[in-house]
This record gives structure tokens, sequence and C-alpha cells, in this order.
């Protein structure tokens, strides 16, 4: 497939120059073909039958098994969720934090993760590693790690600047379970959870799947509490409510996921070419380098594929200006700065009018 083939499947190229995949990734034709392909089925076979639920099983196997070789794990790893804030809870939920444990993150994160930290009664102890080299950040994050450390909880890249931090390193020298939000990571950068404890996955953002959809890689299901059971946690279950927990990390499946969208996102998993990673990269350093001619572009370059900067003037109304011009990207709350998201669909036509827009 072609770069210029690759565009055409996204019917919202035609009308947007669409750089918000850190958001909500594009939708590509043959994705919103297959989402109404199944909802057609379901509705032709009355959503019953073992022909139908046996589909729908099927449908969730082949989701996780796709999954799970785009990180590098075993399909019974993966347990398939509803976001990444969804695979956050359940992590955090199940470690069964208490009074007096601790743990450490950082002070770039995304809610989605801070929020279930800040629910736990556990210590949150946050480094500083805004705009910090990674030599340094690693530093700084490891600093904060003591005797009662239970967890360091961070994201693969962040979501304000696209640094990528060094959670494989971390885990090396802390030993200590490791949490990673990888809500722009996957899909957007190469990702092998190696070592790792727990990573989540967005399948709306750089994945191209409909929401919500999301996954979360454990690598010992065992080292966690069910502490949200859904029908998926049971293999077999008692009048008083015990049971035996399903094998693998499905026990932790998010309650139902509606059939077309699990087929819209396995048609997406199906779509990216081989040379996405190194098409997104190209792209995000063509946005950088554009931007920087005019305006302060906020991070070190050769990162992942976000490209953050300052616009004269309000980030939300140049964001809402931009997309009155027909650029989708968005302002980041609280930080003065707009948002690019450079992906493997992107070209040189999407970057030339957010460059003369923002100051339009």
């Amino acid at each position: 497939m072609t770069h210029h083939e690759a565009r055409a499947l996204f019917p919202v190229l035609e009308r947007y120059a669409y750089l918000n995949a850190g958001t909500l990734g594009p939708l590509a034709q043959p994705t919103l073909d297959a989402m109404a392909a199944r909802a057609r089925f379901d509705q032709e076979q009355g959503r019953g039958g073992r022909a139908w639920f046996e589909s729908m099983l099927e449908l969730r196997v082949r989701v996780r098994q796709k999954l799970a070789e785009l990180v590098g794990a075993q399909p019974d790893s993966l347990a398939l969720t509803s976001s990444t804030t969804d695979g956050c809870n359940v992590v955090v939920a199940g470690l069964g934090l208490k009074a007096g444990d601790e743990v450490v993150t950082t002070n770039s994160e995304h809610p989605g993760l801070l929020l279930p930290l800040g629910v736990s009664k556990a210590t949150v102890r946050v480094a500083d590693v805004a705009n910090r080299p990674v030599a340094e950040a690693l530093e700084r994050i490891a600093s904060l790690v003591g005797p009662k450390t239970r967890l360091i909880a961070l994201s693969h890249v962040l979501w304000t600047t696209g640094e990528v931090m060094p959670v494989h390193e971390l885990k090396r020298e802390t030993g200590l379970p490791v949490l990673v939000d990888g809500a722009q990571s996957v899909g957007a950068v190469p990702v092998d959870v190696g070592e790792l404890d727990y990573y989540t996955v967005s399948g709306q953002k750089w994945l191209g799947a409909p929401e919500p959809l999301g996954a979360l890689y454990i690598r010992d299901p065992d080292s966690l509490q069910i502490a949200f059971p859904s029908y998926w946690a049971q293999q077999a279950i008692e009048p008083d409510g015990s049971f035996v927990p399903s094998e693998g990390a499905g026990r932790f499946d998010s309650g139902w996921l509606a059939t077309h969208m699990l087929a819209g996102w396995e048609a997406a998993l199906d779509l990216a070419p081989g040379w996405r990673y190194e098409r997104a990269a190209e792209l995000t350093d063509l946005c950088r380098q554009a931007l920087a001619e005019s305006y302060e572009v906020v991070g070190e370059p050769g990162q992942a594929t976000l490209v953050s900067f300052v616009p004269p003037g309000d980030p939300a109304e140049a964001a809402a200006r931009l997309y009155s011009r027909g650029v989708v990207v968005r302002d980041l709350p609280g930080t003065g700065w707009v948002r690019a998201s450079c992906g493997w669909w992107t070209n040189e036509d999407d970057i030339e009018p957010l460059v003369a827009g923002v100051a339009a």
C-alpha cells in the first residue's frame, strides 16, 4: 500500500487536515464498513443462537491475538477493556493499595492515570519530569522510590509533549511493578512490553478504532485481585457469588463490548502498513521544523508523534480557529499549548494549513 492509497482510506482527510489522533484517531472506510457489516449480521441473527454467540467469542479471540502481536505479548496476557483509564483502574484497585503504601508517578500524567492513583489509599509521590532530558527524568523518578513503594505508574509517551519515558529502564533499575499508560504509544511508536508488569492500550487513538475500546497487558494475572468483576471474570460460579476465576488476563475483561465496535477494531488493526512508524516519525519531524520557524515548540525533537507549541494568544481560541479553517488539533488546558498529532496517514498538505492557520 502506497502512502497515497493509505490516505485514500480515510474519508475525513478529504475535508480536514486531521492532526488529532492523540485524542481520537481518524476512522478508515474499511473500519466503518466492518462496523456496519457486523451490525447487519447482529440484526439478522437476532443477537442469539449458538452460531451468533460463537462468532462473538471468536471475534474477541481474534482481536486479542492481534493486539498481542502488536505489543509483543501472548494473547492470554491481555484483557479487553473500554479504555486506558479502565485498565489503570483494574491495576490500581487490584493491587489493594493501603495506607502507608507509596506510588511514584510524574507531573506530566493524564487524568486517566492520575485519578485511579488519587482515589487509592496510597501516598502518591510525584517526580518533576516536565521538559527534562530522559536521563534526568529517570534519576528524578528513581530518587522517589523507597521501601514503601508498591508501584511506579507513568506514561510511555507523555500526552502533553510526546516525550518518550524510560519505562523499561525503570523496571530494570528498580525491580518494582510498573504500570504504563500506553494511550499515546501503541500504534504511534513501536512497543514491546518486555518485562513490564502492566501496560494499557487505547483503541480509539493511534489504532484508529471506534470508541470506547482498550486493552490491558498483565504479565502475571495472579498479581492482581479482581476488584471489578464482569461476567468474564469467572469460569464457574456458586449461588453465593463465590467463583473460580477465568484463566489468564481475560478474567479482567470489561463488561460487554459491542460486537460492531470490536469488528471495527479488528479491521483497523489489519489496515496499518509496515511503514507506519517511519512515516509518522518523518512527518512529526517535518511538523516540528515547520512550526519552529515561527513558534516556540515544546520538548526535544526525535521523540514520539505529538508536537506541542505555543500559539499567539489563547490556545483554545487558536484550536477553534484552526478547526474553522479545516485543521483538527487540540489545546492542552493549563499549559498554554496547542498539540498536533502526526500519524501514518499524515502528509505535507496537512502541515501547511496548520502553520498558516495558527495566526490567521
